[in-house]
C-alpha cells in the first residue's frame, strides 16, 4: 500500500482524462432497496477508463523512449487509451489487436492515428505478438494492467469515488479482467476506509481472478468467453493478483443473461449504453444484493466502458429479459386437434407473449416454442403449473442455452402429407397490427374454432407493430368465411402461400 499509494496521488492522468460522475441510479436503486451509484467511467473521451492508467504509464516515459514509439496489445479499450495518449505526447503508437474485436473498436483506433494490427483470436495471441514487435522494433510496450503506473492511473477512479460520496460506500463493485482496475481501486479506498468492501465481478465463462484466488496461486485458463470482450483474459497479472489477494473481499460471477440485463438497467437509468464488459460491475450488484439480501446500502458500481457495436444490440435486447428472469421460455405440449391452439391461448390470456412458435405435424400431438414474460421465478413456476394442471404439460427451456441461441429460431418443419387432401388446402398469410396488450388474443379469438392452425409464430421485436405468420387448412367451401375475417379482422394481411420460401422450407 505504502508502494501504490503515493504513485496514485501523483498520478498523470487528467492531462486527457476527465473527473467523471458518481450519479444515482433511480430506478434500480428503488428496484434493489439499495442506493445504487454508478461511477461513469463510460464518459470518458475514449468511453473507457482505459485512459487513465495508459496516459499515466507513458507520461513517464523519456524523450528517447517517446521518439522510438510504444506498442500494445488490446480488446479495444486500452487500444484507445494508448492511440489517444500517444496522439497527445506526439508519439508512434502501433496496436495489436485479436480479430475478434468490435470493429467500433478498430475504427476508434485507427481515427486517433494509431497503426492497428489484426493478430491471432484471443487477447494472448496479440499480446505476444506485441512482445515480439516490441522487441524488434524497439517499441516501448505499454501493459494493459500489469504496470504499477497503469494501476496507479486507474486507481485515481477510487480517490474520485470516495472525494464525491457524501460518506464512505458500504461496497464498491469492480469488473475483473487483468485486474488493473480492481487493483487499483482496492489499494487506494483501503488505505483510507478498510472498512468499504471491494468486490470484484468476473464473467462465468472468465473466471480467471475467482480460480486463482481460490488456488492462490494464478490459474491460466484454457479459454475464455469473449461476450465480455473488454475482460476477455485467460491470466491476471503477478502485481494485479498479489493486490487482489491483500484487498478485495470477495469476487462474484455472472452469467451473459445478466450481464444483458445490466445493460437494459443502465439504459433504463442514463439512456446510455454499456459494452458487456462496462455493465459486469452493474450486473454482480444486482448479483450480490440477492445472494447476501442487502438492503438500506450505498453501493457503488463502476461503469466502466460503452464501446460496443451497434449489431449486438439485438443479441442484447433478446437475452436481457432471460437475465432478469422475467421472461420464461417454454416448450409446451397441446393435443393436434381444431381449437386446443385457442384453447392454449385462451389461458394465457393475461399474459405478454413475447415469442410463440407452432407447426402441424403427425401424430396425436405437438409441441409449442414460445416466451411469455414473467415477474420472477415464481411467477414461472406458477406460470408451468397452471398449464400443467389444465393439461399443457410443458418443458422450461429458460435455462437451456442451445434453445436460447438457435432452437427457438429453428422451430417449424413441413406440413404432414395426411394433413392435406384435395378438399383442403394451406393457406399462409403474414399479420401486422398495433402491438398493445390484448392484441395477439384478439386475433386468435377472431379464428373460427373449427379451422385448423398448422402453423403460428409471434415473436415481440420491442416495435410499435406486432407481426404474425399463420398457416390455416382450408377447404373451398370455407373461402368465403377466411376472406370475410380477414375483412372483419381489421389489421394489414399478405398471403404468402406462393412465397417460394414458403414452398421449400415449410409446405406440403
Amino acid at each position: 500500500m505504502d508502494h501504490y499509494l503515493p504513485r496514485i496521488l501523483r498520478a498523470r492522468v487528467y492531462d486527457v482524462a476527465r473527473e467523471t460522475p458518481l450519479e444515482l441510479a433511480n430506478n434500480l436503486s428503488r428496484r434493489l432497496s439499495n442506493s445504487v451509484w454508478l461511477k461513469r467511467e463510460d464518459l470518458q473521451p475514449v468511453f473507457s477508463f482505459k485512459l487513465r492508467g495508459a496516459y499515466n504509464r507513458m507520461a513517464q516515459l523519456s524523450e528517447a523512449e517517446l521518439s522510438l514509439g510504444v506498442i500494445a496489445s488490446s480488446a479495444g479499450n486500452h487500444a484507445q487509451g494508448v492511440a489517444l495518449s500517444a496522439s497527445h505526447l506526439r508519439c508512434r503508437a502501433v496496436i495489436v489487436m485479436p480479430v475478434t474485436t468490435p470493429g467500433v473498436k478498430v475504427d476508434a483506433v485507427r481515427q486517433l492515428g494509431a497503426e492497428v494490427v489484426l493478430h491471432g483470436e484471443t487477447y494472448d495471441e496479440a499480446y505476444a505478438e506485441a512482445r515480439s514487435r516490441s522487441e524488434a522494433e524497439q517499441l516501448c510496450f505499454i501493459h494493459p494492467f500489469d504496470d504499477p503506473e497503469v494501476i496507479a492511473g486507474q486507481g485515481t477512479v477510487g480517490m474520485e469515488i470516495l472525494r464525491q460520496c457524501h460518506q464512505p460506500p458500504d461496497v464498491i463493485y469492480v469488473a475483473v479482467g487483468g485486474g488493473g482496475l480492481i487493483g487499483g481501486i482496492a489499494v487506494y479506498v483501503k488505505s483510507l476506509w478498510p472498512d468499504v468492501q471491494i468486490i470484484g465481478v468476473e464473467p462465468h465463462d472468465a473466471a480467471a481472478m475467482t480460480l486463482s484466488l481460490e488456488a492462490g496461486e494464478r490459474i491460466r485458463l484454457p479459454q475464455v468467453g469473449l461476450f465480455a470482450d473488454g475482460v476477455a483474459v485467460r491470466e491476471v497479472g503477478e502485481h494485479t493478483f498479489e493486490l487482489a489477494q491483500k484487498y478485495v473481499d470477495d469476487i462474484v460471477t455472472v452469467s451473459t443473461d445478466e450481464i444483458c440485463a445490466a445493460i437494459k438497467d443502465v439504459f433504463e437509468d442514463t439512456r446510455s449504453i454499456l459494452e458487456p464488459a462496462g455493465a459486469l460491475a452493474v450486473a454482480g450488484l444486482k448479483a450480490d444484493v440477492s445472494r447476501r439480501s442487502l438492503q438500506n446500502q450505498n453501493l457503488v458500481a463502476v461503469a466502466c466502458g460503452a464501446n460496443i457495436n451497434f449489431a449486438r444490440l439485438r443479441f442484447v435486447a433478446e437475452r436481457a429479459e432471460l437475465g432478469e428472469e422475467r421472461e420464461a421460455m417454454l416448450a409446451v405440449e397441446i393435443p393436434e386437434r381444431p381449437g386446443s391452439l385457442r384453447c392454449l391461448c385462451e389461458l394465457l390470456a393475461d399474459r405478454s407473449l413475447t415469442e410463440f412458435s407452432y407447426r402441424m405435424r403427425a401424430g396425436d400431438q405437438a409441441h409449442i416454442f414460445m416466451g411469455v414474460q414473467v415477474s420472477g421465478p415464481d411467477d414461472r413456476s406458477s406460470l408451468i403449473g397452471h398449464l400443467n394442471t389444465h393439461g399443457y404439460p410443458c418443458l422450461d427451456l429458460s435455462d437451456d442455452e442451445l434453445s436460447k441461441v438457435h432452437l427457438r429460431h429453428m422451430v417449424g418443419g413441413r406440413l404432414p402429407a395426411s394433413a392435406t387432401t384435395s378438399h383442403v388446402q394451406e393457406l399462409l398469410y403474414r399479420f401486422e397490427f398495433p402491438e398493445r396488450p390484448g392484441a395477439l388474443m384478439r386475433f386468435v379469438t377472431a379464428l373460427h374454432r373449427d379451422w385448423s392452425i398448422s402453423i403460428f409464430h409471434y415473436r415481440n421485436h420491442g416495435a410499435d407493430v406486432g407481426r404474425i405468420v399463420v398457416g390455416v387448412l382450408v377447404s373451398p367451401n370455407d373461402l368465403k368465411s377466411w376472406q370475410s375475417f380477414l375483412r372483419d379482422l381489421g389489421y394489414s394481411s399478405w398471403e404468402e402461400t406462393s412465397n417460394p420460401a414458403y414452398q421449400l422450407f415449410l409446405g406440403g
